[in-house]
Order: structure tokens, then C-alpha cells, then sequence
């Protein structure tokens, strides 16, 4: 690719890029190569925009995986669309049950890594260390002892554990023991004053109760307990700081300033990197990002065709089972994809914005071999519009079938 020619400044200085000693790579960002200029703020982007193309693709590999999964569960061939799943999950569920299922769960847990942000922001803005880099979160993380009182002033203190005496004022997930009829937001496992979607062999409720539950209500998606919580609670603390024993976590506010532990659940960012690498840091670490498949509760009542055929039950319940998992893989997948997507978005847009302005600075910084380097770059933004773009589109096929089956069981 011949630059020099283009360089106006520079068009007396030399005739011939290769007289220059100055060409560009013959493989650039489509061919997964991201050394493209040679300026480490401008190559930094390129990679980037490399790491979020391989993680939407193994992001678009896991959607379809567990599509095909459920899809080959009710007959169907691998590759099937949404739409067909769909229909064929509704039909098997409309066969079964009454009304249909009922489904809960938790919007998946995902983590983006402080320390690759802090690496990111390094390698993009060579007058920062790694290792002196602030990196802040908008979202939830944990946070230290010493962090409490930050947290306390810039967003809002949450305290994870056991709750003091077995009382949750906040979230439970778990079991929770109710020995006093009470409302159960998960399945009912003992006796139910009012209507059962699933009895047990012995007469008891083993699945949603709609009126009030007495024994144990079990909360894998996480609920109100009225009663002993016998798993993990998520409640405010009653001062201004978690008790010894408990793991605190911070839900910080745009622009707070608290030092996260580890992972962020939200955006994690370096204030102080160069304008041009604000979009970079903030792509690599949501390149990283790890989405936890959360519980998945699926509840239901008999259909007239079923309630006497243990067998069908049976046979029904272990459909069920698998799907659940699967649900449960094929959510955590879809947030993942639709953080990469957003992301996508904010890198086409400083390609079009500070990180276009920060070529043309350096085109014009007077440096033969650094203008240069910048044209080389110049020439592949468009690829990266390219690549971009396909991220889009990839994933919102997959997503889109994703939705079709959460609909399809009462997502």
C-alpha cells in the first residue's frame, strides 16, 4: 500500500515508500492483525476491535449451541430458527400443562475484569503504568473493609451473607423455612393453603403455591422469606458498614470513587487514559466479560391429560430438567451479546470520533515515520466498520432466537 504520496507535507521528501523504508503491513485488522501504525494508542483500538470480534464470535458459537440443544430435545434438526423452536416448544406445552409455564429467574451476573481494564488503559496510553492505573466501576463489585465509607457516600452499600438471625430484610436465595403459612415467591415444598401447580406422590406441594406456603419455600432465583433464611440474603445494613462475616459489595454511581475487588458488574473505566482510549479500555474489557448462567425456575399445573399418567409426568419433568439448563447457558449468552453489541456501537463511533481525530494529529505531528503509520491506519478504519457491523449483525440473529424461546416458556 503506497502512503507517502499521500502525505502532502512529506510529498518533496521522498518518491517511493519502499526508497522510504516506511510501507504498511500487508495484513491488517481483517486478517487479525492489529500493528497497524505503530502508534501504540491507534494500534491499541485496532486490538480492540480484533478482541470483540472473537468474543462475539465465540459468544454467537455458545447462542447457537444451546439453541441447537433445545432444538434437537424437541426433534428438530441442529440449526433450526427460533421461530421453530418456539413452536414446538409451545406445542409440547400446551399438551402438558394448563396455562402454560411459569418461569423465573435472575437477570444473569456479569463481571468485567478491573485488572484487564487496567492493562488495557497501559497499552494505549503509554504515559500510564498498569499497575498505578484508577480504575472505577459503574455497576456493583466488592469492595474492601476500608472501602465501606466511600461506598456509603457515592452509591449505595449492599452486605452478602448469612442475615443476622436467620431474618432477611433484603433478598434471599436459598431455602427459607416457613414455619407460619407465608407467600412463596419459588416452589412450595410442604403444604399449600390455596391451588398447588405440582402434588407430590405423598400429597404435598412441590411446586408454585398461589396462596401461602408452610414448610420450605425454596428461592433459586432469589425472593422475599418470611420466614428463616437458610441460604445466602442481600440485604442494606442497618449502619454504615457489613458485619465482619459478610461480603460487602458497592452498586457505585457514575463519576464515584471506589476501588472495586477484582470484577466490575457494569462499566468499568479509566478516567484518567487519553480521550482516544476511552472507547479501547472500555472494549477490552468488555471483551473479557464473564456472565454467570444464573437459576432457572420453571413451575407448572397439569394438564387433564397428565394428571393421572405418572409416566407422561415423569417423562415431561425430565424435558423440563434439561431445558432448564439449557435456559439457563442460553441467558447468560444472550447478556453477553448484548453487552458485545453495545460495545460494537460505542467502538464504531470513536472510530468515527476521538480516535479518527487522534490519526489526524498524528499526520500532522511532523514525524515522517509516525504520519506514515497514521495513513496506514487511516486506510483501515473502514475495515473496521466492516468488522463492526458483521458483530452486529451475527448477534442480533442469535439473540433474536434466544427471544423467541424465552417467549416461548414464559420469558
Amino acid at each position: 500500500m503506497s502512503v507517502c504520496a499521500g502525505l502532502g507535507v512529506f510529498a518533496g521528501s521522498c518518491q517511493y515508500d519502499s526508497f522510504c523504508g516506511f510501507v504498511c503491513p500487508e495484513k491488517g485488522i481483517l486478517q487479525g492483525f492489529s500493528t497497524i501504525s505503530g502508534v501504540s494508542s491507534i494500534d491499541a483500538f485496532f486490538g480492540a476491535v480484533i478482541d470483540v470480534s472473537a468474543a462475539a464470535a465465540r459468544t454467537d458459537a455458545a447462542l447457537r449451541g444451546e439453541l441447537d440443544a433445545i432444538g434437537v430435545g424437541l426433534g428438530l434438526e441442529p440449526g433450526s430458527s427460533g421461530g421453530m423452536i418456539r413452536a414446538k416448544i409451545e406445542e409440547r406445552v400446551e399438551a402438558s400443562t394448563v396455562g402454560g409455564l411459569y418461569l423465573r429467574y435472575q437477570p444473569a451476573v456479569c463481571t468485567t475484569s478491573v485488572e484487564v481494564a487496567a492493562v488495557a488503559a497501559a497499552e494505549c496510553d503509554i504515559d500510564l503504568d498498569a499497575g498505578e492505573v484508577a480504575v472505577t466501576c459503574e455497576g456493583a463489585c466488592d469492595i474492601d473493609a476500608s472501602a465501606q465509607a466511600d461506598c456509603a457516600a457515592d452509591g449505595s452499600l449492599t452486605c452478602v451473607g448469612i442475615a443476622p438471625g436467620l431474618q432477611c430484610a433484603g433478598t434471599c436465595t436459598g431455602s427459607c423455612e416457613l414455619s407460619l403459612p407465608a407467600t412463596c415467591d419459588g416452589v412450595c415444598r410442604g403444604q399449600c393453603v390455596g391451588e398447588c401447580s405440582v402434588v407430590d406422590t405423598q400429597g404435598s406441594c412441590a411446586g408454585a403455591c398461589d396462596g401461602d406456603c408452610t414448610g420450605t419455600c425454596e428461592l433459586k432465583a432469589g425472593g422475599t422469606c418470611d420466614g428463616a433464611c437458610q441460604g445466602e440474603c442481600a440485604y442494606a445494613p442497618p449502619g454504615a458498614s457489613c458485619e465482619a462475616d459478610v461480603q460487602a459489595r458497592c452498586e457505585a454511581m457514575a463519576g464515584a470513587d471506589v476501588e472495586c475487588r477484582g470484577g466490575c458488574e457494569g462499566r468499568a473505566t479509566a478516567p484518567t487514559v487519553a480521550a482516544e482510549c476511552e472507547a479501547t479500555v472500555e472494549a477490552k474489557a468488555k471483551a473479557s466479560v464473564d456472565c454467570v448462567p444464573p437459576e432457572v425456575v420453571i413451575t407448572w399445573q397439569w394438564s387433564a391429560t397428565l394428571v393421572d399418567d405418572l409416566e407422561g409426568q415423569a417423562e415431561f419433568r425430565a424435558w423440563i430438567g434439561a431445558l432448564r439448563g439449557r435456559l439457563a447457558g442460553l441467558l447468560a449468552a444472550e447478556a453477553q451479546a448484548r453487552a458485545l453489541v453495545e460495545t460494537a456501537g460505542s467502538l464504531a463511533t470513536a472510530a468515527e470520533g476521538a480516535v479518527k481525530d487522534g490519526i489526524e494529529e498524528v499526520r500532522e505531528s511532523g514525524d515522517l515515520k509516525s504520519a506514515i503509520g497514521a495513513g496506514c491506519a487511516l486506510a483501515v478504519l473502514r475495515d473496521v466498520v466492516v468488522i463492526l457491523e458483521r458483530v452486529g449483525d451475527d448477534l442480533a440473529d442469535s439473540v433474536g432466537g434466544a427471544a423467541e424461546v424465552l417467549i416461548a416458556v414464559g420469558g
